[in-house]
């Protein structure tokens, strides 16, 4: 009996688990420091590229990371329709600085930037492209 109820509990938990992650995977949401700063600024010599002009889609990726594919794709669809904006996607492995200041726990990791390099949003799963959208239009003026 108590074997039982053990099992009911952790599929309950395992269950709760996977309906919020799905809730919030791939969603783009506000990043901000303490008081309203933005959290961090990349520079482009950290990245190995130039900042998009209006905003930069910042994507970590790994080797064998399938939903990376997808994000890659739709990054690169939304960049080439937006113009100032640039794509530029990082292997996580070969930035672990930046994987490590930026707490990059798994990929996609999808930053977007502002013009100066700050970043003002960010998601954690292959975002849809009518998000990324709706957020580069809060963050182009």
């Amino acid at each position: 009996m108590t074997g039982a109820l053990i099992a009911a509990a952790v599929l309950v938990a395992a269950t709760a688990f996977g309906l919020v992650r799905r809730h919030r995977d791939g969603v783009l949401r506000a990043r901000r420091g303490e008081g309203g700063e933005m959290a961090e600024t990349i520079r482009p010599d950290e990245l190995g590229a130039e900042l998009g002009e209006k905003a930069t889609l910042l994507q970590f990726s790994s080797a064998f990371c399938a939903p990376c594919r997808a994000t890659r794709r739709v990054l690169g669809e939304v960049s080439g329709m937006v113009d100032g904006v640039a794509h530029v996607e990082l292997d996580a492995e070969a930035h672990l600085d930046l994987v490590r200041r930026l707490n990059v726990v798994r990929t996609p990791t999808v930053l977007v930037l502002d013009g100066a390099g700050r970043v003002v949003r960010r998601a954690t799963g292959a975002p849809r492209k009518p998000d990324v959208i709706a957020a580069l239009g809060e963050v182009i003026p």
